[in-house]
């Protein structure tokens, strides 16, 4: 599993041309699902993003956490993170994982994440997405579960 993390003042995903979900100080997580990804993974995830310190403390430094902070979540799906492009210009999709499971795992990060009393919007799996965000920092840090076991 990969995201994609960046610290924002705030974050919107519109379908349709209407907003579907909206925050304001926070992340802006953009998840990829990869084949072979496991619930281990999806919790995993959840408990990484909400636990990174990135944001400042009262000396500025980066130590405090999503949860420190009482920020907010926005959660979008992103297979093309799983996009493999070596050896050719057209990315190729086939690390990704097929999309009833690649949702299942997606829905199982939020889910983790309100569990832990944090506030998580959404987009709308499999549907064409528009993403407006104000990076904050800029801050964008990536994380692979793959690379942590």
């Amino acid at each position: 599993m990969r995201a994609v993390v960046q610290r924002v003042t705030e974050a919107s995903v519109k379908v349709n041309g209407e907003i579907v979900g909206s925050i304001g100080q926070g992340l802006m997580v953009l998840l990829g699902v990869k084949t072979g990804d496991t619930e281990k993974d999806a919790l995993y995830m959840a408990d990484k993003i909400l636990k990174l310190r990135i944001f400042e403390d009262e000396n500025g430094k980066m130590n405090r956490s999503l949860k420190d902070i009482g920020g907010s979540v926005l959660c979008v799906s992103q297979f093309t993170l799983l996009g493999d492009c070596r050896g050719q210009n057209r990315p190729g999709f086939t690390q990704a994982e097929a999309p009833e499971r690649a949702n299942e795992l997606y829905e199982r990060v939020c889910a983790r994440m309100r569990e832990q009393d944090v506030t998580v919007e959404t987009g709308i799996f499999r549907t064409d997405m528009k993403v407006a965000l104000v990076n904050d920092g800029p801050i964008t840090i990536l994380v692979d579960s793959e690379k942590t076991f």
